[in-house]
């Protein structure tokens, strides 16, 4: 049976102290509450270690926004998912659509960095989505199966039945634009027939597959209504405890 989630995305925001007071105000939150999903917060490198040690990790799980693509070595100022994993947290997103746009990240790249967290006990949060072009254009459906086949389809079922997939539309995100539910219902569907298609109905129906883009307390219930949107993944709402929160319990 697939999980729910709600997953923050803090991004490249918060100071460490900010950090620390924002993941204290959701674990005290959250332990007013039994939430109808797994709650994880994905923070800044400099910031995991710190909110290990004030979080209740059994209600809240806690994660890096990206790792490396290699183990170890002379590559300055990146971070290992062997590193990551020392912190405590156990979540990565990997893909998403800023690294791949900004920072040229690949499907190549990808598969080595989904191989690391894996091989760390690193659960991979995985994007995948289309820019507004492709979405205009009725080629998202292709693109998006692009990219689910090349960063992870070399990974046997076992390994598949680890991984958490995100979608996000890429126009959707920041710019107050939403995909409607029903958007996202088909997109998601679609996403879920490609993983059957590879790996069986089982392990497809086992997949939690996230929805992020501009997802907040005043959509979170109707998107999450929908058969195959398992949670969201969720950026400018989740640096607010209390806005988080009403994502959180949409379910």
């Amino acid at each position: 049976m697939r999980k729910n989630i709600v997953a923050g995305n803090w991004k490249m925001n918060t100071t460490l102290p900010e950090g620390v007071k924002l993941a204290e105000d959701v674990n005290a939150a959250l332990a007013n509450v039994t939430p109808k999903c797994e709650v994880i917060i994905c923070v800044p490198f400099t910031h995991l270690a710190s909110i290990n040690n004030v979080i209740d990790t059994n209600k809240l799980g806690l994660g890096a926004e990206n790792c490396a693509d290699h183990k170890s070595g002379a590559y300055t100022g990146e971070v290992s998912a062997p590193m990551v994993a020392s912190t405590g947290a156990k979540y990565v997103i990997l893909g998403h659509s800023e690294r791949r746009q900004y920072y040229n990240e690949t499907s190549e790249t990808l598969r080595e960095k989904v191989r690391l967290a894996l091989d760390n006990n690193l659960t991979p949060i995985f994007c995948i989505g289309e820019v507004l072009e492709q979405r205009e254009d009725g080629s998202y459906f292709e693109v998006v199966k692009a990219q689910i086949e090349e960063g992870l389809f070399n990974l046997d079922a076992t390994e598949f039945g680890k991984i958490i997939l995100a979608y996000e539309p890429v126009w959707a995100i920041g710019t107050g634009k939403t995909a409607t539910d029903d958007q996202a219902q088909e997109i998601h569907a679609f996403i879920r027939k490609t993983i059957e298609d590879k790996y069986g109905k089982e392990v497809a129906e086992n997949t939690s597959i996230l929805y992020g883009g501009s997802c907040k307390p005043s959509n979170a219930a109707q998107l999450f209504a929908k058969p195959d949107v398992d949670g969201g993944l969720i950026g400018g709402a989740s640096l607010d405890a209390e806005s988080f929160m009403g994502i959180v319990t949409a379910f």
